[in-house]
C-alpha cells in the first residue's frame, strides 16, 4: 500500500508498546458539563481528503490515520467531526484508529455534527440544504455512531442554523438521544447569538459549545456578541479555521490583485514580528492569541502533517502580553482602534 501505510503501521506499533499514553496539555472545562478538554482540539475534516468516500486512496487514508495518531500522541483529547466530512469517510477512518490504538477511546472526547444535507440526498431532486428536523438529527447520529464504531458521541452539535428549524423540535431530538445514551452533551456550530438564545430557552439541558470561525483574519465574533454570550452562558467557543484556512501562516505569495492584499501582508508581518521575538512559529502566535481570550476559546487544529500538529501545541505554553495581543488585533482589523 505504499510507504505512508508502512509508516502508519509503525506508529501504531509504537503506541501499542507505550499503551497510547499521550503527552500533557493544559485543560479547560467544556461549558457547564463535567467534560474536560485540552486547550487545543484536533479537527478531522481533512483526514480523508477533500473528496467523496470512493475517492479516498489507501495512502491518503494512511496519512489521515497517521495525523490522528500524531494528534493523540501530542496530547490532544478533543477530536472534532461532522457527518459531511468526506461523506462520512473521516468518521470511518477515525473509527479504525480507535480500534487499533488500545485505550484511546477512553482517553479522548468525540465531537460530531449533523444537519448539512447534500443535493441529491435522499432523492435526485433534493437541493443542498440544512435539516435540523428531529427525524434527521436522530438518524444522522445513529449513522455517525456506526461509522465511528462507538456507542456514544460525547458532544453532538447542529452544524449550521436551519432557517426553518424549530428549537422545540431540536430540543426534543437532543433529549431522545441523551435518554438513549447515544449522545452525552450537546451544542451548536455557526449559530449567532439570537439563534443560540432561542435554542437555549427550548432545551432542558445545557448547550456546552458553539463552534464558530474565529481567527486574526475573522474577527466577527468579537463584535457581534457571540463571545460575550459564551461567557455569559458558560458555553465554550470552539474556533474552526483558527489559522484563517492557513492564510495566516502560509509562506506563499499574496496576490497583489486582491483588494485587501496590503492588509493581509501587514497582518502576516505583524504575526511574524512577534513570532521572531518569541522564537516560535506564526502558528504558535496565532493560536496563543486565541487562547488568551477569557471566553476560553478552544482552537481546532486541522493540520494533517504531524510536524504541524505538534508545533501547534507550543501555543499552550505561550502567554502573550496585553500589548502583543492588541498589536495583533489592530493588525487583524487593518486600522487603528477607536
Amino acid at each position: 500500500m505504499g510507504s505512508v501505510h508502512t509508516i502508519y503501521l509503525f506508529v501504531v506499533a509504537i503506541l501499542a508498546f507505550t499503551h497510547g499514553i499521550p503527552t500533557s496539555m493544559k485543560t479547560v472545562p467544556l461549558g457547564q458539563s463535567a467534560l474536560i478538554t485540552t486547550r487545543l482540539a484536533y479537527g478531522c475534516w481533512r483526514i480523508a481528503g477533500p473528496g467523496e468516500p470512493t475517492e479516498v486512496s489507501n495512502d491518503r487514508e494512511a496519512q489521515g490515520r497517521a495525523g490522528v495518531i500524531a494528534a493523540y500522541e501530542a496530547g490532544y483529547t478533543l477530536f472534532d467531526h461532522a457527518d459531511i466530512y468526506a461523506g462520512g469517510a473521516a468518521e470511518r477512518i477515525f473509527g479504525q484508529v480507535l480500534k487499533e490504538v488500545s485505550g484511546m477511546r477512553e482517553r479522548v472526547l468525540i465531537a460530531d455534527k449533523c444537519g448539512i444535507r447534500k443535493a441529491g440526498e435522499p432523492d435526485a431532486q433534493a437541493p443542498y440544504r440544512y435539516d435540523s428536523s428531529a427525524r434527521h438529527i436522530v438518524w444522522a447520529c445513529e449513522q455517525s455512531l456506526k461509522r465511528l464504531g462507538v456507542e456514544r458521541i460525547d458532544i453532538y452539535q447542529i452544524h449550521r442554523p436551519d432557517w426553518i428549524g424549530n428549537p422545540e423540535e431540536i430540543a426534543g431530538a437532543f433529549s431522545q438521544l441523551k435518554q438513549a445514551g447515544k449522545a452525552r452533551e450537546f451544542g451548536v456550530s455557526n449559530y449567532g447569538p439570537s439563534q443560540l438564545a432561542a435554542l437555549l430557552k427550548a432545551c432542558p439541558m445545557s448547550l456546552i459549545v458553539n463552534q464558530v470561525a474565529i481567527s486574526l483574519g475573522k474577527l466577527d465574533c468579537f463584535a457581534d456578541g457571540t463571545l460575550d454570550q459564551c461567557m455569559l452562558e458558560k458555553i465554550t467557543p470552539l474556533a474552526w479555521s483558527p489559522l484563517g484556512g492557513g492564510s495566516l501562516v502560509s509562506t506563499g505569495p499574496i496576490d497583489l490583485r486582491d483588494q485587501d492584499h496590503a492588509h493581509r501582508i501587514h497582518l502576516r508581518e505583524a504575526i511574524e514580528t512577534i513570532a521572531r521575538a518569541r522564537g516560535c512559529s506564526r502558528t504558535t502566535i496565532a493560536l496563543a492569541w486565541l487562547l488568551k481570550h477569557p471566553a476560553r476559546i478552544v482552537p481546532i487544529v486541522g493540520a494533517t502533517n504531524p510536524d504541524h500538529i505538534r508545533d501547534a501545541v507550543r501555543a499552550d505554553e505561550l502567554e502573550l502580553t496585553r500589548e502583543e495581543w492588541y498589536r495583533l488585533l489592530e493588525a487583524g482589523y487593518g486600522q487603528r482602534l477607536p
